[in-house]
């Protein structure tokens, strides 16, 4: 799923005898009612770069581990599988504005100095202005030329304007938004008086999370955003994955995996003549 120097689908033709019978796509055999067959490139030189969200609420955990603890896990085992096969990876580092890039690589130390900045991030200034993750993202647009697998790994807690943003750059490059979240985001446990605090502005307030109506007020309105997050994740063109601070992280990589394969069969070449695009949408 992960491996540079493995194929790509290029192209796709009428079979001709002394093709390799593997390589016919059958979906578009049966649409077309002619024999198509695929053909492929080496796919040698893939750069993964990960955008990472490291402002002040990603310290939140409701239990032993916080989003920061899971970001910083999957992005470790996915930058080694990747390294591993000889692909490169990079990263841009965020707090409350890009504190700074990382170029592609991909020698194990590399991926040592990736982690080692995510544990050294600065610490988000309180009182500011909350984090703005289109500014993340335009960051990247100027930086990531080439076309690449992007990661925009975030909890996407956010001011507006990153829809737009996080849509130019699916139209260059293949992203994955992984929205890494706490379950008691969705739903506040009955715990009684408690102080919360924004762990970005610094704001604090005094709760009752004993009073049923102020829990159910809480969940309608963690919905409500919930399902706004999701619409503007699905408008994007981004790929999304979801990462719970109570996630098992093998499920997670293995959801990723499907992800890739549901891409690579969607995926229509350019070039392909208007009957051919019409079938496959059918």
């Amino acid at each position: 799923m992960l491996r540079g120097g493995g194929v790509d689908l290029a192209d796709l033709r009428e079979y001709q005898l002394h093709d390799d019978v593997r390589h016919i796509d059958w979906n578009v055999t049966a649409r077309l009612q002619t024999p198509y067959v695929r053909q492929f490139v080496e796919d040698r030189d893939l750069t993964a770069w990960f955008l990472l969200d490291l402002s002040g609420s990603v310290d939140f955990g409701s239990a032993e581990v916080t989003k920061l603890a899971v970001t910083a896990g999957f992005v470790a085992t996915l930058a080694r599988v990747f390294t591993r096969h000889g692909n490169r990876v990079g990263a841009l580092f965020y707090g409350d504005k890009v504190d700074g890039v990382l170029p592609p690589g991909a020698s194990r130390l590399h991926v040592l100095h990736l982690l080692q900045r995510m544990r050294s991030r600065p610490q988000a200034k309180a009182g500011g202005a909350g984090t703005v993750l289109a500014d993340l993202l335009q960051g990247a647009a100027g930086i990531v030329k080439r076309r690449s697998l992007v990661f925009v790994v975030s909890d996407f807690i956010s001011a507006p304007g990153w829809q737009a943003a996080l849509a130019r750059l699916a139209r260059r490059h293949e992203v994955v938004a992984v929205r890494v979240f706490d379950p008691l985001e969705m739903e506040l446990p009955d715990v009684g008086l408690v102080t919360v605090e924004d762990a970005e502005t610094g704001e604090q307030l005094l709760i009752d999370a004993s009073d049923p109506a102020f829990r159910e007020r809480y969940a309608h309105i963690a919905q409500q955003q919930e399902d706004a997050l999701r619409q503007g994740l699905m408008q994007s063109g981004a790929d999304t994955l979801e990462l719970a601070t109570d996630d098992d992280l093998l499920d997670a990589l293995l959801r990723f995996a499907d992800l890739r394969r549901q891409r690579a069969r969607r995926r229509v070449p350019a070039g392909f003549p208007a009957h051919f695009k019409r079938a496959v949408a059918a």
